[in-house]
């Protein structure tokens, strides 16, 4: 449907379902999500000339004298919300696009960003296919040190795994929005979930990645406990990752897969995957945007830190899965590096980016690297040319600033924004005293 008849449809379901209040969503560049709220009344108005609301206290966004901004609905995202108040008032949400008063796209939303990428693919004939992975954990409570609610590891069932019922609950209400699961499990870290959503196009992954995050935290509330994205809570365990499988389609046939190449990858999929490879310290800083994603971006701890790419081995930062005869559409990669405290449409736009330059300049594939990295003697690692992500988010930012990719990629005002808020959290970070100082040198010094 188009969309006007997307919009009637809308409104045809809003008068049908009851519903009171519509809840209008959107993100800042950091990916936070940001809601106002709507009476029915207001709908359909919404839907033809967007809601006013005051851009200069959203991050990133305008300033203070350019601050008129206006939230156009998608009829598209147009969905019931699970979640009822204490007067059982039936909600719907939707997604929005940002605009400024004069109708044009503001170049500060993070989904006009995502759409932007997207449509350099179209014009390249492809349409870009995501399916992130994203892992979390619960803990007891926000305050003080991370609590956990089990010790449970990889798939573990209960009695280890006490949080199933927190899972099933929000596999159900993410499938109640629309949102098909695929899996939910236990992961390695004590406390430590993850559930996957079905493959999408990238646009509603973004959306539903928002969603996903929300549909946690909101869950684990009601159930008297705290979800966390945060990239490492807990030292010396697994940090939480969001490992982003993605695939071009030409049609509906999938432009990675060739069945005479021993990894079944086309010349674009390698093209693809040798960008990814060749901007990854570039793009890490959108990735991995806080200073605590690189406390998980170290040695033994599953998460990639060492540039290379591999069909089985998951010390690499892309994995080739492997081709089961007839399944031809399922041919993608596994980008590992990203977490799941990234901004989704940013973090989507970048990585598409790199790789849709791998192709159009057609840069060479290296070997793959099937040893595992993590235990390589250091001359092995040089001898086999094998880079390494930015240690730090400082180092990252150095990297992001000189970046023509991440430039033309994010846009020039979400590129300056985004640069700025990183240096100020750096220097939030590095005056701060730690308890690790204070425990090691306090006695001594």
């Amino acid at each position: 449907m188009n969309r006007e008849e997307l919009k009637k449809e809308v409104l045809r379901r809003a008068k049908e379902e009851g519903v009171r209040f519509i809840r209008l969503w959107f993100t800042d560049i950091l990916g936070f999500l940001k809601s106002f709220a709507i009476m029915i009344d207001e709908l359909e108005g919404a839907l033809e000339e967007g809601m006013g609301f005051d851009g200069s206290s959203i991050e990133g966004f305008a300033r203070i004298d350019e601050s008129d901004m206006l939230a156009l609905p998608d009829p598209s995202t147009y969905t019931l919300f699970p979640f009822m108040g204490p007067e059982e008032t039936t909600v719907a949400r939707m997604f929005c696009d940002i605009i400024e008063p004069e109708g044009t796209p503001y170049k500060g939303d993070p989904r006009w960003v995502l759409k932007k990428n997207l449509k350099d693919a179209a014009d390249m004939g492809f349409t870009f296919y995501v399916g992130p992975e994203l892992e979390f954990f619960y803990f007891k409570s926000a305050e003080g040190r991370p609590e956990v609610l089990d010790r449970g590891g990889y798939f573990d069932l209960t009695p280890l795994d006490v949080a199933s019922a927190l899972r099933k609950q929000t596999c159900l209400c993410l499938e109640a929005m629309g949102i098909p699961v695929e899996y939910s499990h236990h992961e390695v870290a004590p406390s430590q979930h993850e559930i996957d959503l079905r493959y999408a196009d990238a646009l509603t992954m973004a959306d539903s990645t928002m969603t996903y995050r929300f549909v946690v935290k909101e869950v684990a509330i009601q159930r008297g406990c705290h979800a966390t994205f945060m990239p490492k809570p807990i030292a010396k365990e697994n940090g939480s990752g969001m490992h982003v499988h993605q695939s071009l389609f030409t049609g509906e046939r999938n432009a990675f897969f060739d069945v005479k190449n021993p990894y079944h990858l086309s010349k674009v999929a390698k093209h693809y995957i040798a960008g990814l490879l060749k901007h990854a310290p570039e793009i890490t800083l959108v990735c991995n945007q806080w200073v605590n994603s690189y406390k998980r971006l170290v040695p033994g701890y599953e998460a990639p830190v060492y540039i290379t790419w591999a069909q089985r081995n998951r010390s690499d930062m892309i994995r080739v899965p492997m081709y089961k005869p007839g399944k031809e559409k399922a041919t993608r990669i596994e980008y590992r590096s990203p977490d799941p405290a990234c901004n989704p449409y940013l973090a989507f736009s970048v990585m598409l980016a790199a790789g849709l330059k791998g192709i159009r300049e057609e840069y060479p594939l290296c070997e793959p690297v099937e040893e595992n990295v993590y235990t390589m003697p250091l001359e092995r690692r040089k001898q086999l040319n094998i880079k390494q992500l930015p240690e730090d988010l400082w180092e990252a930012i150095q990297v992001a600033e000189s970046s023509q990719l991440l430039r033309d990629a994010l846009g020039e005002h979400v590129f300056e924004k985004f640069i700025e808020n990183k240096k100020i959290e750096w220097e939030q970070y590095r005056v701060q005293v730690t308890d690790y100082e204070i425990d090691k040198y306090l006695p001594i010094l």
